[in-house]
């Protein structure tokens, strides 16, 4: 039996379907809801043709930017050295004469003054050599005397004509023998007396000692190669430097050319980096500059001179100077987060031109100064750099401008 389509309801037109039955629209049966939904997309798609975006040709808006105007300014310019921490004076301590030694008189690595005695030698036999030094001037000095006296009686008869003339002579020449007798003798006792002074072995300098070498009891012979022990004098210490001898001629070009200003000699300051990464405290200054390259390194030396009172620094430390190399009287600094780099890795910087429109200027940054760039050569001063708001504009776009650090473009 087959049932009808659709069934008469009561109070409803039979021409309209009954609600949830299927609706056939172009010969395809689509329920009455998804009808209705689907319209209902169809005229919000519609209704936002008009509003989406921008028309066709119209002007992009103009984005805000943080910028700064550049300045010249005098900047010195430092550069970053290694090298190694020199006594500023060191002395080995050697005998200069021979014997045994009777006592060590100072405490390893304690401070010693000038002149002060660190090792006795036994001085026993110096003092006998001293003793037959001064007999042996008192016989000397008698001998000129007898010979002196019979002179003086050989020339009075001489010129009497009582003797002949080859006696007086010959006692001429034995007064002058007795006077060179007595010169010889006091020159023993004086080596003799210097010999029993070197018996104490003082210091040469004031510093701080080093190992001793030998002990009470020990040998020691005059002029040994073998060091008694070292003093070194560490306050002021030495801090010798290497520059790269490209470096040291490009220097030489850029104060030729006049892109560096001399820095007054004899005050050239600098500053340490010790080994941990601290700086230390007193700054020192430049003493001298090397002559001549180093054919293994290739490299020149320089030396700094710095205050030790604390003695912090010890000789043979590594460490790291900064000292000033010469002055740009007009040097134009630009922040590092101004400067990019295009494809091809050249340096630009955004600059705002005529009419606020955003221009890509190519330029030289030889070297960082702190968080900014020295820049050589493609800005002049009255610039407006970009430097905050890059990220939201490009060559040609025009730009809202404030001053960097302000507003919404720092915000951004």
């Amino acid at each position: 039996m087959k049932l009808p389509s659709r069934l008469p309801i009561p109070g409803l037109r039979a021409d309209l379907p009954v609600p949830g039955a299927a609706v056939p629209i172009l010969g395809i049966t689509f329920p009455a809801l998804g009808v209705a939904l689907a319209s209902a997309l169809t005229l919000a798609a519609c209704g936002d043709g008009g509003t989406g975006g921008p028309a066709p040709g119209a002007a992009p808006a103009a984005s805000p930017v943080g910028v700064i105007v550049a300045r010249t300014e005098p900047v010195t310019l430092t550069t970053e050295l290694p090298g190694r921490t020199a006594a500023y004076m060191v002395a080995e301590v050697r005998p200069q004469v021979s014997g045994i030694v009777q006592r060590r008189l100072f405490t390893e690595g304690s401070e010693v003054k000038e002149g002060q005695t660190l090792y006795q030698i036994d001085p026993a036999s110096y003092r006998a050599a001293l003793a037959g030094a001064k007999a042996g001037l008192s016989r000397a000095e008698a001998n000129r005397y007898a010979v002196r006296l019979k002179a003086r009686r050989y020339a009075e008869l001489g010129r009497q004509g009582m003797i002949s003339k080859q006696a007086d002579d010959d006692t001429t020449a034995a007064l002058k023998q007795a006077e060179a007798d007595v010169a010889a003798a006091r020159a023993a006792l004086e080596k003799a007396r210097i010999d029993l002074a070197y018996t104490r072995v003082p210091s040469p300098i004031a510093g701080r000692s080093g190992r001793s070498s030998v002990t009470a009891g020990a040998l020691v012979t005059a002029n040994q190669p073998v060091a008694l022990t070292t003093v070194q004098q560490l306050d002021p210490i030495y801090v010798d430097l290497t520059q790269s001898s490209v470096e040291l001629l490009r220097l030489k070009r850029d104060l030729a050319d006049g892109r560096l200003q001399h820095v007054a000699e004899q005050v050239v300051p600098v500053r340490l980096l010790l080994e941990d990464g601290s700086e230390y405290a007193a700054s020192g200054q430049l003493a001298f500059s090397g002559v001549s390259v180093d054919t293994d390194t290739g490299s020149v030396t320089l030396r700094a001179v710095f205050p030790n009172p604390q003695a912090e620094l010890l000789p043979g430390m590594y460490v790291r100077a900064r000292l000033a190399q010469g002055e740009i009287e007009k040097a134009i600094l630009v922040p590092h987060a101004a400067l990019t780099h295009d494809r091809r890795g050249n340096a630009i910087v955004m600059v705002v031109g005529t009419g606020d429109k955003v221009e890509a200027r190519p330029v030289t940054a030889t070297r960082s100064i702190g968080d900014k760039w020295l820049v050589s050569e493609g800005l002049l001063a009255g610039d407006r750099i970009v430097v905050d708001g890059l990220q939201k504009i490009r060559p040609g776009a025009p730009v809202t401008v404030q001053e960097a650090g302000t507003g919404a473009a720092a915000a951004k």
